[in-house]
């Protein structure tokens, strides 16, 4: 598993819904040889096809101004970053179904093949980890499933939230601290 890179990603969008909402904004870091790259990170806003389809609530939650959308790169620009990366490694997600489907609808949007890579989801691996200590500690409290609460359950430090680069970091740093105690990826 330490050959492998594990391209944590995440996704800001306008909306949970794929096939209505946008994708706003991509973080994505590397992790490799057990160790979080963060001089590969990658992050980019998207320009949205109309600015009207991005309610102001969306741009609220994530911290984005609508000037900064304006000049950002549109989505296949963007999405050929994260193609390069994609297939150059195993994408790792925390709740990767979201994040998953608004890429795949990314890409068929674009006439793309998508590269089906490999997909690690930490809130899966979290609930892996929750199920070994319930044989041990049957009392013990599940832990929570949310990015910030998994993080503070396993003693990682807080970030802040809702910003594309910083989820996929702390998504990073989870799954290394996840893999530490399941011993596997």
């Amino acid at each position: 598993m330490r050959r492998v890179v594990y391209w944590a990603l995440d996704v800001e969008t306008s909306g949970l819904n794929p096939r209505r909402d946008q994708i706003l904004a991509v973080g994505m870091v590397p992790v490799r040889g057990g160790a979080v790259r963060c001089r590969e990170a990658f992050y980019s806003l998207v320009r949205p096809p109309s600015p009207a389809v991005v309610p102001l609530w969306g741009l609220k939650a994530h911290h984005i101004r609508p000037v900064e959308l304006r000049g950002a790169p549109p989505l296949a620009e963007v999405l050929r970053e994260v193609d390069r990366r994609l297939r150059g490694g195993a994408l790792l997600v925390h709740h990767a179904a979201v994040d998953v489907a608004f890429l795949r609808r990314a890409y068929r949007a674009l006439g793309w093949p998508w590269p089906a890579p490999r997909v690690v989801d930490t809130a899966r691996l979290l609930e892996r980890l929750a199920r070994r200590r319930a044989l041990l500690e049957p009392y013990r409290a599940p832990p929570p499933l949310d990015l910030a609460g998994a993080r503070a359950y396993l003693g990682l430090p807080p970030y802040p939230q809702h910003h594309a680069l910083v989820d996929a970091l702390a998504t990073a740093e989870l799954f290394l601290a996840l893999q530490a105690r399941l011993g596997e990826a």
